[in-house]
């Protein structure tokens, strides 16, 4: 009947809506998918309701753009109930837009792949569950009601991705370190922390992942460098911060001395003066920034990366990338503290979006890469074992950049275990986003680590 209204206006009816057969296999398959929730859990879901009613009606891509609204009220909720101080260190590193996020409100100030990350860099979400809620995150931007465009979704992937979103972050429980970091944060910021507390943190500190001691490090960063900090606050970080330091990686060490820079950048001299107290604290005077550049080049690196992920990725692209060159160029050398965040952006943004190349940027990407030194060639060649890379391999456009990419470095890799990595990731048989996941391969990347750790650390 809406059909024929539709064309009585003179109003285009072709694929329109999804057929029929379609929607009933979408609302057939949605019971088995919402399974998993409890009274509660589906007592607020409304979004997943009007999924099913836009579904329906055959309305696939509004359906979809629901089901992903659903997914990240969720998460937010999911956050909520864990530390948002906590997460808002991890999701935002520039101090200038952190002071504004405080409130569980706040954050809607956050952009959902940014959302994504940072909860699965605290393992509220899993590391599986973020590479499926990657794609469906693609799929939403590219083949929903959020934007125009020409996919056919299927009813049964519909109901697929209902189920992921469902049990990878409305039902995911969380998992102890989760739990125990999240009471240990509430700890240090409620109360002066006793003797015997600080002894079992310190145990707990030894028995934490790496990824989880770095997260760790700065939440605690961020409860100390606030003005407003109380002495008691002040004291208990004192106290856990050269007790969890040695679990710290280079990077999340690196990072302090980066967040200095920005500190003085911003003109935040409270801020600052803190940040570097815990340096100083831990003896820490090496991972000091090199300049004040390394703070306007972690700038130029975020906004890449953000407008990269924004909407007019491909006109506004060229610009940022412009002035990152600019930088790059003007002093020579990318500054030790940014080498590897510095190469994995490079990388992320010339592999593209998945939906098309910024060709104006395209060539300042290539410029460097070339300028790229045998540490970043080395450090290019694995970045297909970062999350956020080997997601976006899953697509055919990026696939054919990486194989672009290899050949740009290639004349830089010099080393023998640089040499045979390649020749690895040469033989390998199936997809990039796999490559991770080949035994051989994951075995050269522990050993390259594990060596670059210890030079590090007898440097």
């Amino acid at each position: 009947m809406m059909l024929n209204v539709i064309e009585l206006c003179g109003l285009p009816t072709d694929a329109v809506v999804v057929a029929i057969r379609e929607r009933q296999v979408l609302l057939s398959n949605m019971p088995f998918a919402l399974e998993g929730l409890d009274e509660t859990q589906r007592a607020r879901a409304a979004y997943i309701a009007r999924m099913m009613l836009a579904a329906s009606v055959g309305l696939f891509d509004a359906a979809l753009n629901y089901l992903w609204n659903e997914t990240i009220n969720e998460l937010r909720t999911r956050i909520a109930s864990f530390d948002v101080a906590y997460f808002f260190e991890i999701a935002e590193q520039d101090p200038a837009r952190r002071k504004d996020l405080r409130t569980p409100d706040d954050l809607e100030k956050i952009d959902d792949q940014k959302l994504m990350q940072a909860a699965n860099r605290i393992q509220l979400i899993s590391d599986v569950g973020f590479r499926q809620l990657d794609h469906i995150r693609y799929m939403r931007n590219n083949a929903s009601a959020a934007h125009p465009n020409q996919v056919t979704l299927t009813g049964l992937k519909l109901a697929e991705w209902l189920e992921t979103c469902i049990r990878e972050v409305i039902t995911l429980p969380h998992t102890n370190v989760v739990a125990d970091i999240g009471r240990l944060l509430h700890n240090v910021k409620a109360q002066r922390l006793p003797a015997d507390e600080l002894d079992k943190a310190a145990a707990f500190f030894d028995g934490l992942p790496d990824a989880q001691a770095d997260n760790l490090a700065a939440g605690l960063f961020g409860i100390y460098t606030p003005p407003d900090a109380t002495p008691d606050v002040l004291d208990n970080v004192r106290q856990l911060w050269p007790k969890l330091w040695p679990n710290a990686s280079e990077t999340a060490r690196n990072e302090c001395g980066v967040k200095l820079a920005r500190f003085r950048a911003n003109a935040d001299n409270d801020r600052a003066e803190r940040a570097r107290e815990l340096l100083d604290l831990v003896d820490g005077a090496a991972y000091l920034p090199e300049t004040e550049r390394t703070a306007e080049l972690a700038k130029a690196l975020r906004e890449l990366h953000d407008t990269h992920e924004a909407m007019n990725n491909f006109y506004n692209e060229p610009a940022v990338a412009n002035r990152l060159a600019e930088l790059v160029g003007r002093y020579g050398s990318v500054p030790t503290q940014l080498v590897e965040s510095y190469v994995n952006v490079i990388v992320y943004v010339f592999l593209t979006n998945g939906h098309g190349e910024a060709h104006f940027a395209d060539p300042i990407y290539k410029d460097l890469i070339g300028l790229f030194d045998t540490e970043q060639a080395s450090l290019a060649l694995r970045t297909f074992a970062h999350d956020l890379i080997s997601s976006r391999l899953q697509f055919d456009l990026p696939r054919k950049k990486w194989i672009e990419l290899l050949d740009l470095i290639v004349p830089k890799l010099t080393g023998r275990r640089d040499r045979a990595l390649l020749e690895s990731v040469l033989r390998f048989t199936g997809t990039p986003d796999q490559l991770v996941k080949d035994s051989d391969i994951r075995r050269q990347l522990a050993q390259w680590s594990t060596r670059n750790i210890q030079g590090a650390r007898a440097k």
